[in-house]
């Protein structure tokens, strides 16, 4: 396949149907901005795809002949479990929608490895009762750096992966995990993605991050969505901004587009205007 759909069909009919098979997207933004509703949107329209066609049309319509969805959809936690994600899910798009496609959705919870390097007690996380040799026993987080690189190495090959969310690495950082790890990490899921094809986003809350921090990422991805709020008028408005995309920025500039303005509805994350240079 050339292009993997986003999910949202205005964006993809103006960038030739989707990403380029092969890119890792940062979805940077700022808190409700939008970025984990378009995170939302590309996991359930590309698995909905897989299981419901007419669902598919009503929601997304016909896709462009160089796109294609991917095979599977695999939806990345390092906090959260499949059903606290599927809920809110539902707070965010049309429950039927939502039900059918997680038939077609993969979720990786590393719950365990992430929060076992810390005091906090398993039953919180695991549901079990924590032992006395549990507490402060400690780990590292490379463990959950280890666990997720293999879970791509795994299943990411064609496939969409969706991870929610770089934002709880850059919180172990201070104690476990050094920026460079990160940064390093990032960069080698960009090298390994350009060999799997398929597509990978993730998302980062943008008010975790200094603008070094967010410039290493950005360099270190095929591509940047930047999820802002803009006031104006009598109302705030959700934007959003293409950022070092190449195969997808040049697209836009062609038709001067500079910025889009943005909903969201039951079906999800969507462009409710296009702003282009006058």
């Amino acid at each position: 396949m050339d292009s993997v759909p986003f999910g949202v069909s205005r964006l993809d009919s103006l960038i030739g149907g989707g990403a380029p098979s092969g890119s890792v997207v940062l979805l940077a933004s700022e808190s409700g901005a939008g970025g984990r509703e378009f995170l939302y949107t590309s996991t359930i329209i590309n698995a909905i795809a897989g299981v419901d066609d007419d669902l598919f049309e009503l929601h997304y319509g016909s896709l462009k002949e160089t796109a294609a969805t991917p095979p599977e959809v695999h939806y990345v936690s390092f906090t959260t479990d499949e059903a606290y994600l599927t809920r809110q899910m539902n707070f965010t798009m049309d429950d039927e929608l939502v039900e059918r496609a997680t038939e077609h959705i993969e979720f990786a919870d590393f719950s365990r490895e992430y929060f076992h390097p810390s005091p906090v007690p398993r039953e919180w996380y695991l549901g079990e009762a924590s032992a006395l040799r549990d507490l402060g026993a400690g780990g590292k987080h490379d463990d959950v750096l280890e666990a997720f690189g293999t879970y791509l190495s795994d299943h990411a090959a064609g496939n969409l992966v969706v991870v929610d969310s770089v934002t709880d690495l850059v919180a172990a950082e201070a104690d476990q995990l050094s920026w460079n790890e990160i940064a390093l990490l990032v960069k080698g899921l960009n090298k390994a993605s350009h060999r799997w094809g398929g597509l990978i986003l993730l998302l980062v809350n943008r008010e975790t991050l200094d603008d070094a921090e967010l410039g290493l990422l950005k360099d270190a991805t095929s591509g940047t969505f930047l999820f802002e709020w803009e006031a104006g008028g009598s109302k705030r408005a959700r934007t959003m901004v293409v950022q070092e995309f190449r195969g997808v920025l040049s697209q836009l500039e062609d038709e001067n587009i500079v910025q889009f303005e943005t909903e969201i509805h039951d079906g999800g994350f969507d462009i409710s205007d296009v702003r282009k240079i006058r």
